[in-house]
């Protein structure tokens, strides 16, 4: 390289150049010619040659010149125009960098046309031969040219719409953009300036087709092959052919996601994780029960399985259609178990790999950055207690790809196909979780209130595309899922609001405090005195890194972004303390923030505490930002202080394995089909006590009989009383509530005739087939209590006590 500098021009010109001694020359003659005569028109300036590893006198041409301005970065080996390309724009010091090709076919002097252009706020003017205002002067071979024009077509439907001539050689751009986008590049051919123009339009950073003259060169090296070379570059364009760190990063977030799950993973039909065994039996019930509906092509929004014989309301209840469906056959096949095993394992890992892949998009490009931060949004305190029992919280792939579509809305680009396509991910989100998508539309309107205050430009700009897409897609959503709304809302055993045991929000001190599963800090006892349960967990973000994320908000406040995520993330928390909320320490209770909205629709049914949800992809993306800027510093000292205090926040964030145990056998009177000649056809079998959220295992009983029998009672979300208030279980009965009681006290009250008569009526209510009492706590009173109220002993049959209704009819 000669006449190497340090210092910053106005313009840097770069030739790419491979065996180009007979036409280098007077193309630099020209270049540097009219860049001297042109005075402070373009400043300070520079010429760059990209010798692709050229093997006749492309190099002395340039090394043989006595002008500093004229430089040298020279290739191995040949590579191709997109490596070429790749190292010259790499060793550019531009404000501005024009990439023309060596022959000069489009002349110099149009570049007046191009800087015109790009001094109108664009990041790009590229030469076009497409556009009115174009003169081609001489042409090429009409072979070639009806190849290009079907090439530009090709490209205009599966890389750049909207662009007309993407191979004209001659092309301006905003320095830093340039270099960015080059730097990201991947192909080293021809496809390379469809890539960087790609690049540009995902990034939202505009580009003008300005028309110039153009002239055929003899000598083009593009030779007939490299047009099948170039379909194949863009056939990699199309198919996104992952960076390897980007698979390395999705691959260790799979070992993430099963090292968590490793207690079950292996053999989850035999282990359960005791934080949340009823969920567990709930959750495969509704897998198994999903997977019996597609193949018997019935109503999968309706089930008479459980609650027998009023059913269950099935899209009034989370079954996860969006999952359980395509993965009827792994159900079918393996087993429930197995199913919800594979889909809170996957789903775990597809939901970082969904966080890093926006993080990269649309926050930094560093990926060591991306993957903390997707590692805090996926596997954060409240994260991991909800990967125990609620899948419908730990598959949140789909936020982050409607949270990227909702930005290209506001950016105004292509409005129509991304509101289509933004109805069909909220169509298909809602066949996924309700709740988790009413808070991410949350998030994003703190988010978008937050920026639009920062950037009121921007705001004012996205406003009306945004408004026209959104309307755009909620035309696309509602007739997809009208019906199973209508269906929820108004179907049968349908239900209005879920009354929740008390207030769900968060206390102030959870935000601050260490989760039980954390594997440094972990605290049980602490824990469970500030959540609701093991698997509501909503908050526990710890003080070190709440005190960071203060830290970094402090240091790049002048960052929009910054300001955005870590109002989001405040407004997320204050939320999250429900609609009042008692200071820690004291007897004092205020109105808390969620006040306004508790008895709004939708809204009524929320658990409070889980809005803090929201704060772990706000603080992750506020985590990325900070590392990507700090690992850009040369200040040994801040580098090693800010890893250092990043360390210190995460590590006791840290989750430890989820527990697991054995499960307890299924009594064989169930597994051998014992159970088949006391249940006739309209009948059920009812467990002692009936199944509900308590105790669930019956559940698993019927999973494991392949659903052949019905229940009464179980655990669902149904409606209670004559206002049809949504409750966890079936309504009770007489009968259910005195074997519930003698369950949990082992007291057996005076069964007299009257208990006998509401038995009967319950019985029949039920189309009991047979009651069941397996070997469990209280056993002995329960079976005193089945006896009196059913005037007989019962037989043991299979491991459990089974009273035989039919007996005496």
């Amino acid at each position: 390289m000669s006449g190497t500098v340090t210092e910053t021009v106005d313009l840097s010109v770069v030739i790419p150049a491979y065996n180009e001694d007979q036409r280098l020359g007077p193309t630099l003659d020209a270049v540097t010619a009219y860049l001297a005569g042109r005075g402070s028109r373009f400043g300070t300036w520079e010429v760059v040659v990209a010798d692709d590893g050229s093997t006749d006198g492309t190099g002395d041409l340039v090394t043989g010149r006595d002008d500093p301005r004229v430089r040298l970065v020279a290739a191995d080996r040949n590579r191709g125009k997109g490596h070429a390309l790749r190292l010259g724009v790499a060793a550019t010091r531009g404000h501005r960098v024009l990439v023309t090709d060596a022959d000069l076919a489009a002349p110099i002097e149009e570049l007046e046309q191009l800087d015109e252009a790009l001094g109108e706020g664009t990041a790009a003017a590229i030469g076009s031969r497409s556009v009115p205002g174009a003169t081609i002067v001489s042409r090429q071979h009409r072979v070639r040219e009806l190849l290009g024009r079907a090439g530009n077509l090709l490209i205009r439907g599966v890389a750049v719409p909207g662009i007309r001539d993407t191979q004209c050689g001659f092309k301006l751009f905003e320095g830093d953009r340039a270099r960015e986008a080059f730097a990201a590049s991947r192909l080293d051919g021809w496809g390379i300036d469809v890539e960087v123009l790609r690049y540009f339009r995902r990034a939202g950073w505009p580009v003008a087709e300005v028309p110039v003259r153009w002239a055929h060169r003899s000598g083009s090296k593009l030779a007939p092959l490299d047009y099948v070379r170039f379909l194949a570059e863009l056939g990699r364009l199309r198919a996104r052919c992952p960076r390897p760190a980007d698979v390395f990063a999705a691959a260790v977030f799979l070992l993430m996601a099963v090292t968590l799950y490793s207690g079950r993973v292996l053999d989850p039909a035999h282990r359960y994780l005791p934080d949340s065994l009823q969920d567990q039996n709930q959750w495969e019930w509704f897998f198994a029960v999903t997977a019996d509906s597609v193949a018997h092509l019935r109503n999968p929004l309706f089930t008479d399985l459980q609650n027998f014989p009023d059913g269950v309301n099935l899209m009034a209840n989370t079954v996860m259609l969006g999952l359980s469906v395509p993965f009827a056959p792994v159900t079918l096949a393996l087993g429930p178990a197995v199913a919800l095993s594979l889909c809170m394992t996957l789903g775990l890992a597809a939901t970082a790999a969904a966080w890093y892949w926006l993080i990269v998009k649309r926050v930094v490009r560093h990926r060591g950055a991306a993957f903390t931060g997707a590692c805090l949004a996926a596997f954060a305190p409240p994260m991991v207690s909800h990967a125990n029992a609620h899948p419908n919280f730990v598959v949140l792939f789909m936020i982050p790809l409607i949270a990227d579509r909702a930005l290209r809305l506001a950016e105004g680009a292509r409005v129509r196909r991304n509101g289509i396509v933004l109805g069909l991910m909220a169509a298909y989100q809602v066949f996924l979780g309700e709740e988790p998508l009413l808070l991410a539309a949350i998030g994003m309107a703190l988010f978008a209130a937050a920026y639009g205050t920062v950037r009121r430009d921007v705001a004012k700009a996205a406003w009306r595309p945004l408004l026209k897409g959104l309307l755009i897609a909620v035309a696309v959503c509602l007739p997809i899922v009208a019906h199973p709304l209508y269906w929820q809302f108004a179907g049968p055993q349908s239900y209005g609001n879920v009354l929740h045991a008390g207030t769900t929000g968060n206390s102030p001190l959870a935000l601050v405090s260490f989760a039980e599963r954390s594997l440094l800090a972990g605290d049980a006892a602490r824990a469970g005195a500030l959540a609701m349960n093991t698997t509501e967990q909503n908050a526990f973000y710890g003080w070190p890194l709440l005190l960071l994320a203060f830290g970094i908000t402090v240091r790049l406040w002048e960052h929009a972004l910054v300001r955005a995520l870590a109002v989001t993330t405040a407004a997320a928390a204050l939320l999250s303390l429900g609609p009042e909320f008692r200071i820690p320490l004291t007897d004092l209770v205020y109105p808390g923030p969620w006040a306004p909205l508790a008895h709004l629709p939708l809204f009524e049914s929320v658990i409070e505490g889980r809005v803090a949800m929201i704060c772990a992809p706000a603080l992750g993306m506020l985590l990325a930002f900070a590392l990507a800027r700090l690992t850009a510093s040369r200040r040994t000292g801040t580098l090693y202080c800010g890893l250092l205090a990043v360390g210190l926040a995460l590590l006791p964030l840290v989750p430890a394995p989820l527990k697991a145990e054995d499960r307890d056998p299924v009594p064989e009177f169930i597994t051998a089909g014992l159970w088949k000649p006391y249940v006739r056809d309209g009948e059920s079998l009812v467990p002692v006590p009936l199944p509900d959220p308590g105790n669930a295992e019956a559940l698993h009983w019927q999973t494991e009989a392949r659903l052949g029998f019905s229940l009464p009672g179980g655990y669902f979300n149904g409606p209670y009383g004559p206002d049809r208030v949504g409750i966890y279980g079936a309504s009770p009965r007489p009968t259910s509530s005195l074997l519930r009681n003698v369950s949990h006290s082992g007291a057996v009250p005076p069964i007299g005739e009257n208990w006998r008569a509401r038995a009967r009526r319950d019985f029949a209510h039920w189309h009991a087939g047979a009651l069941v009492l397996a070997p469990q706590q209280h056993d002995g009173p329960l079976r005193t209590a089945v006896t009196e109220l059913v005037g007989r002993p019962g037989t043991w049959t299979g491991g459990v006590w089974v009273w035989d209704l039919h007996e005496g009819t």
